[in-house]
């Protein structure tokens, strides 16, 4: 029996997109080749790549809009890099909201000035600033939409006159927001959309070509938009999977749809971590939840190894909290179906009835 799979990354994925995936290793469009061995230049993953950029757009709501999407390598880490360099003349801004939001504060550095315009790290990131003032003489503002390990998510983006920037690695495609107002969008797959290998870059195109600095070409997105996302050899199989998965989700309705479920999941969750005095969650406003990872500590730990055994015979899985959190952190990803959080809610019921 399948595992009921709340590991924050890499994430679980549907099964009909595994079972493609599987197959098409072996034998990919009836060729008696598999996917991994074809050449990424043959008309076959040609068409995957471009299915993939399409998909992408499509349900962002920018297909046709000016925007580019690009499937490249090194994951957010890279783009940490990739952003300043391609952005960055005088100054950015960043707000500082996790782990992962601090990492690319550090990274920009390396190339300029970097201002952090509000920050929530003095309280080990268990809630999202508010009321903060972008200035208007950045050359972009960047944020992170939700945070992995503390389990927040930002619900109202702000108002900006400089170009808006986000980190969307772990709740991409989950939920409707108006994309326009973004100018460029990132997300490692391996989160909500396929397995390591691969980042989606959305880009408005308009706001590149304006530092004077020279970019290599590997750190180029106009190099990697002339090319077609093919200026290297891509990672052919996360960029088929991460296709397929797109694919699935329009198949289902689209990201309207999905976030139907998502927010069923979460309220699901949420209101028995509020309910069970056994548990207690660790964003201090309830408006910061994150609806991608829901964290919570046991009220008693001495009732840790109890629930734990639990967990483990209903087939639970990754349902450890980060080191820097510890805990508990439930990572309710596109693909996790509701069931898998219901059998996670009898166990904590259990646990109190128990107690």
């Amino acid at each position: 029996m399948k595992k009921h799979n709340f590991s924050a990354g890499p994430c679980i994925l549907p099964q009909s997109v595994l079972q493609q995936a599987s197959d098409a290793v072996v034998n990919f469009n009836g060729l008696d080749l598999s996917l991994i061995e074809i050449s990424h230049r043959s008309k076959d993953f040609v068409e995957v790549m471009e299915r993939a950029r399409s998909l992408a757009l499509d349900h962002l709501g920018l297909l046709n809009k000016g925007y580019q999407a690009l499937f490249l390598q090194g994951g957010a880490s890279l783009e940490f890099l990739m952003v300043p360099y391609n952005l960055l003349e005088k100054k950015a801004g960043y707000l500082n909201t996790g782990t992962w939001a601090d990492k690319a504060v550090k990274e920009a550095r390396l190339v300029g000035n970097i201002v952090e315009v509000d920050s929530s790290k003095g309280a080990n990131y268990n809630y999202i600033p508010k009321n903060y003032a972008i200035p208007n003489d950045l050359d972009y503002f960047h944020c992170t939409s939700n945070n992995t390990i503390f389990g927040t998510q930002i619900q109202n983006f702000p108002e900006c006159s400089v170009p808006l920037v986000c980190d969307m690695s772990s709740d991409i495609f989950s939920r409707s927001l108006d994309f326009s107002k973004f100018d460029l969008i990132y997300a490692g797959a391996q989160k909500n959309m396929g397995p390591a290998g691969t980042t989606l870059v959305v880009i408005k195109e308009e706001i590149l070509g304006k530092v004077s600095r020279t970019i290599p070409s590997m750190l180029d997105y106009s190099v990697h938009i002339k090319k077609d996302s093919m200026y290297n050899t891509p990672a052919v199989f996360p960029v088929y999977v991460s296709m397929l998965t797109l694919q699935w989700l329009k198949d289902l309705g689209g990201i309207a749809e999905i976030e139907k479920i998502n927010n069923k999941k979460a309220s699901l969750l949420y209101s028995e971590i509020d309910r069970n005095p056994l548990f207690e969650g660790f964003v201090v406003n309830a408006e910061d939840r994150s609806k991608m990872n829901a964290t919570f500590n046991l009220t008693n730990p001495d009732l840790k190894e109890r629930f734990d055994s639990l967990c483990k015979n209903a087939g639970i899985n990754g349902l450890n909290g980060h080191r820097s959190v510890g805990g508990y952190r439930a990572s309710m990803y596109n693909a996790l179906p509701l069931e898998s959080v219901s059998v996670l809610v009898e166990i904590m019921k259990e646990l109190e009835q128990k107690a």
